[in-house]
């Protein structure tokens, strides 16, 4: 497999290209607040962007349609948010309506399921992408939805980044914020006690593709497994399970999904509903968000429910760790 090229100068084209369009109106940008939660010992990030409720929503096709594909972003994304092809199989892309500045997206340049198993061109692209940022001193992040329960959004392959400088952004006004940092960097060599199921392993700089490779059938296994699904000796096609992955230069990181999020109680003793909690692969980063008022203060004034929320979203810790 050849060597997947990407810019040396990547951070500062995404910086400039996100800031171009977000001056010319191309993209949407969602300021957030922001407080660190502790979760169960583990600093948690919440968001609330009041904008995000009048978000335009991802069309979905219709039964009429030949496939969603007649809907699909990544088909040709308008030139104003492309930032640079990484021939043979991949595009980067902004994204359009973005919670973290300069957020933007891998994706197949043909179109793949979301819900197949990643190839060793896309996890190649994906390290490659993360080195040009270590390269110029950054972190980057990069996660991937899988399935029905996972976050999701569109049928299109992709795989989505975020500069781990913006994610702290506003952090320095916040108290604990100093406390938070990657989760997905602590899972390999700490023994945490999450509320959900994660399969961790190290990577070494030099990783190649096909080792890359190895490393993520062989957690997507272990979460096969840990969901009671056989996955022995899958390779390619449909994924059996839903599921996240997160990567850094130094780490994947994955877990299984059986729900998207569940219900914010107003408090802990009121059994009235406030609104609901969605997660997608950000959950491995240790972040959260949230849209409204309500939703917001309930969770910051009850830290235990968030534990709670993340404990349904995949396999809880206490049916693994037995």
């Amino acid at each position: 497999m050849p060597a997947v090229k990407v810019p040396e100068n990547l951070p500062d084209l995404v910086r400039s290209a996100f800031g171009k369009a977000r001056q010319n109106g191309d993209l949407t940008y969602y300021p957030t607040h922001v407080t660190v939660l502790s979760v169960r010992g583990v600093p948690f990030q919440l968001r609330f962007s009041p904008a995000l409720a009048s978000k335009p929503k991802a069309p979905i096709a219709d039964k009429g349609m030949v496939d969603a594909r007649s809907v699909d972003p990544f088909e040709n994304p308008p030139q104003a948010l492309r930032i640079a092809s990484l021939p043979p199989d991949h595009f980067l892309v902004l994204n359009k309506f973005a919670v973290v500045p300069e957020h933007f997206i891998l994706a197949t340049t043909a179109f793949k399921p979301q819900t197949h198993l990643l190839e060793a061109a896309d996890l190649a692209a994906v390290y490659a992408c993360i080195e040009a940022y270590h390269g110029a001193g950054q972190e980057l992040f990069a996660f991937f939805n899988s399935g029905d329960h996972s976050g999701a959004s569109q049928p299109h392959r992709h795989i989505q980044m975020l500069p781990v400088e913006r994610m702290r952004d506003g952090l320095n006004a916040c108290e604990d914020g100093a406390k938070w940092e990657l989760l997905a960097e602590r899972l390999v060599g700490e023994d945490l006690s999450l509320p959900f199921t994660t399969f961790a392993e190290s990577l070494r700089p030099d990783v190649s593709p096909d080792s890359l490779r190895d490393i993520y059938l062989s957690l997507y296994r272990k979460a096969c497994a840990a969901s009671d699904v056989n996955a022995e000796g899958s390779t390619e096609g449909e994924a059996r399970i839903c599921y996240n992955v997160g990567m850094t230069r130094n780490v994947m990181a994955l877990c299984p999904r059986t729900a998207e999020g569940s219900f914010i109680r107003a408090a802990p003793d009121k059994l009235d509903k406030v609104g609901n909690v969605a997660m997608n692969g950000t959950v491995l980063a240790g972040t959260a968000l949230v849209k409204g008022q309500e939703e917001w203060e309930a969770l910051r004034n009850d830290p235990e429910q968030l534990a709670a929320i993340l404990s349904k979203i995949g396999i809880p810790t206490s049916k693994t760790s037995g």
